[in-house]
């Protein structure tokens, strides 16, 4: 991992006699991935039943995602765990992040490509390169200069196959602050 200072933390709930991990940052969002690859081979296994819709996963409902994960018992092939800060600083709009992190586990089945779009115009302000297994992106800088303040965006996750063809999606809620 990289020297700089990465915003993770994590905590633990005994819930039944056992250790269920709740983790703010890094790992907890997996149970978004999971969901999403469940409706991406739900929805292509069986084109009659309903198109299932990828979740999105935030701060207010990681706990209850979990908990969802847990009573089902299952987990989905090709499943995703996401490692990554949900706000990140920028000293002006054409500067490295000081805290942009992110990174694709080595327990993944499949290599990743992110972009980043503004939720207020839907511009693309940010797109990655392939991140194989066992690999993190930091020093971050944004494809598009931003003026100061704070940008409500998504982060859009697209697990890939060999050829780079997109396999299924993950959308999760960022925060791009622009101090000057």
């Amino acid at each position: 991992m990289s020297d700089k200072n990465i915003s993770s933390e994590a905590t633990t709930t005994k819930k039944g006699g056992k250790i269920i991990p709740i983790v703010s940052i890094c790992g907890a969002v997996a149970a978004g991935a999971v969901i999403g690859v469940m409706a991406f081979s739900n929805s292509s296994e069986n084109t009659e039943e309903k198109e299932l819709r990828n979740v999105v996963v935030n701060k207010e409902n990681i706990e209850e995602v979990l908990e969802k994960m847990d009573d089902s018992g299952t987990i989905a092939f090709g499943t995703y765990e996401v490692c990554m800060n949900y706000d990140w600083i920028f000293a002006d709009g054409s500067a490295v992040s000081e805290n942009a992190y992110v990174e694709n586990s080595e327990v993944n089945t499949n290599d990743i490509y992110f972009d980043i779009i503004r939720n207020d115009t839907n511009e693309t302000i940010y797109e990655s390169p392939v991140l194989p297994r066992g690999t993190y992106l930091d020093g971050i800088a944004l494809d598009a200069e931003l003026d100061a303040g704070t940008y409500d965006c998504m982060i859009v996750y697209h697990l890939i196959d060999g050829e780079q063809n997109t396999l299924s999606t993950l959308n999760l809620t960022l925060t791009i602050i622009v101090q000057n």
